[in-house]
C-alpha cells in the first residue's frame, strides 16, 4: 500500500517504535544544505543587486568568479527573485534565424562597427564605441572611445587590431560614408577606369590588401551587433561600478575587460591555423590620408589649411609641375611623395592635439557653394553631381544654343554709305 520495499518498510516502523511520529521526518529538516552559500557570499550578491549600477545575473556571477567564490547564474536569480526585484533586460521569445556558418580560421572576417551610447552616466552626453570582432572565434580584438564615429577613430581601431594581431584578409562592415561611397558621381579618371575611388579608408584597406564587405542589414552582421548588447550591458556596468568616468580611464579599462571576455566567451575556430598576416613595415605610411596634387611654381603644395614647402631636387631642380601624392598620417605628419624619387618632404606632426579626417579640395568646395549644398552624403573629395538645369522658353537658342546678338553689335551695325567723291575741276 505504501509502494515501498519490505527492507524500508522496517526500518520506518523501527524509528516510530523508538521516537513516535516524529521518527517519521528526515534528520536534515530544518538544516540549513551543506551547498548553503557563504554568508559573506551571500551578503556580496545582495550588496550588487540592490546598488546603483543594475547588473544582469550571469554579470553579477562572472564578478564574483573572478574574485574568488564560484556562484551560479542560478542562485543569483534565485537570491533577485526572493527580494521580488526584476531582471534588468526582458526575456523575448527567440526569433527564427538562419545559422551563418563562421569563418574557418582565425583573421579570415573580422567584423567591425561603432555603437553610441550612454557608456558612464545616464546624464552624461553620449560617446561612440569602435569595436572589431573576430568571426570564427568570437573574441573581441580592439575597443577604442571616440566622442563621433569618426575617421580617425577607426584608423585608430585598424591600427590597434593590426599591431595586436597582424593584418586580416577581409572587414565586414556598414555602409557609413566612412568606409564606402555612398554617392553617385562619377569623375571621367572613374568611369574610364570602371569603378568610383574609395574613401580615404578604403584606400588604406586597399594597399594592405584587405577586402571590405558591405552589409545590408544589421541581420547580416549580427555578431557584432550582438556584442554591442553585452558591452552596452556589462562594460557600462562595470564602469559606472568602479568609477571610471573619463576617456583615459575607461581605455586604460578596456584591456582588462577585453582579456576577461575573451577568456570566458571565446571559442576555437574549426581550423588551428592563423589567416592573420605580418604587420607592414612602415604601418604609419600606410594609414594616411591620400591627395594628388600638383606642385606649385614655389615648391609648395598644399591640402586645405596646410602647406608643406618641398626643398630643391637634385642639382637644385625645380619640382613644378610635378604631380606628387600628399599624405596626411594619423599623427598629423605630412609626406610628399613623388612617383620616382619617393619620399621629397617631410613635415612634423602639430603640436596641438590632431585629428584625422578625410579633406575637401578647394574645387570640390567651390562645387558646394555654386550647389547651395553642404551635406555629407556625398564624399567631400568629389564634388556633388550638377543639379538638372531649368526647361529653356521657345525662341531663338532653345535648339541650336546661340545668343541673340546685341543691337549695337558691329555684325548689327552694318557698313555706313559713303557720300560721293567729287572730282576736282568738274562743273556742274
Amino acid at each position: 500500500m505504501l509502494g515501498l520495499s519490505v527492507r524500508q518498510f522496517k526500518r520506518l516502523r523501527g524509528r516510530v517504535r523508538d521516537h513516535g511520529v516524529r521518527g517519521l521526518v528526515h534528520g536534515n529538516r530544518g538544516q540549513p544544505s551543506p551547498r548553503r552559500l557563504a554568508e559573506a557570499v551571500r551578503q556580496r550578491v545582495l550588496e550588487l543587486l540592490t546598488g546603483t549600477v543594475k547588473l544582469n545575473d550571469h554579470h553579477i556571477a562572472d564578478l564574483l568568479e573572478e574574485a574568488g567564490p564560484r556562484v551560479s547564474p542560478a542562485s543569483v536569480r534565485r537570491l533577485r527573485r526572493s527580494l521580488k526585484l526584476p531582471a534588468k533586460r526582458r526575456r523575448r521569445p527567440p526569433q527564427h534565424r538562419r545559422r551563418r556558418e563562421r569563418a574557418a580560421r582565425r583573421g579570415a572576417l573580422v567584423l567591425i562597427d561603432g555603437s553610441p551610447f550612454q557608456w558612464f552616466d545616464p546624464q552624461a552626453p553620449a560617446l561612440s564605441l569602435l569595436g572589431a570582432i573576430d568571426d570564427a572565434t568570437g573574441e573581441i580584438l580592439a575597443l577604442t572611445f571616440r566622442p563621433t564615429e569618426d575617421l580617425h577613430g577607426y584608423v585608430v581601431l585598424l591600427r590597434e587590431l593590426i599591431t595586436g594581431h597582424g593584418v586580416p584578409l577581409a572587414f565586414y562592415g556598414d555602409r557609413s560614408g566612412i568606409l564606402v561611397r555612398n554617392d553617385h558621381h562619377w569623375t571621367l579618371e572613374e568611369e574610364l577606369a570602371g569603378r568610383q575611388t574609395p574613401p580615404q579608408f578604403g584606400r588604406m584597406l586597399e594597399e594592405l590588401a584587405v577586402r571590405f564587405i558591405a552589409a545590408t542589414s544589421p541581420q547580416a552582421k549580427g555578431r557584432v551587433e550582438r556584442l554591442w548588447g553585452t558591452l552596452q550591458d556589462r562594460l557600462a556596468a562595470e564602469l559606472r561600478l568602479y568609477g571610471h568616468t573619463t576617456i583615459e580611464a575607461a581605455r586604460a579599462y578596456l584591456a582588462v575587460f577585453i582579456q576577461r571576455h575573451n577568456r570566458q566567451r571565446a571559442i576555437v575556430p574549426a581550423e588551428a591555423t592563423s589567416a592573420f598576416r605580418p604587420v607592414p613595415r612602415d604601418l604609419d605610411h600606410v594609414l594616411a590620408c591620400r591627395y594628388q596634387r600638383v606642385v606649385a611654381r614655389d615648391n609648395t603644395t598644399t591640402i586645405l589649411g596646410r602647406w608643406v614647402q618641398i626643398p630643391p631636387g637634385p642639382h637644385r631642380r625645380s619640382w613644378h609641375p610635378a604631380r606628387v601624392e600628399v599624405r596626411e598620417l594619423l599623427d598629423g605628419r605630412l609626406r610628399v611623395i613623388h612617383p620616382r624619387h619617393g619620399v621629397i618632404a617631410e613635415q612634423p606632426a602639430p603640436s596641438e592635439p590632431f585629428i584625422l579626417e578625410s579633406r575637401a579640395t578647394p574645387r570640390a568646395l567651390r562645387a558646394r557653394a555654386q550647389n547651395g549644398s553642404t551635406g555629407s552624403r556625398h564624399s567631400p573629395d568629389r564634388p556633388r553631381p550638377r543639379p538638372e538645369t531649368r526647361p529653356r522658353s521657345t525662341g531663338i537658342g532653345t535648339y541650336t544654343n546661340i545668343r541673340r546678338p546685341a543691337a549695337d553689335h558691329p555684325y548689327k551695325r552694318g557698313r555706313k554709305p559713303q557720300p560721293p567723291t567729287r572730282v576736282a575741276g568738274a562743273g556742274g
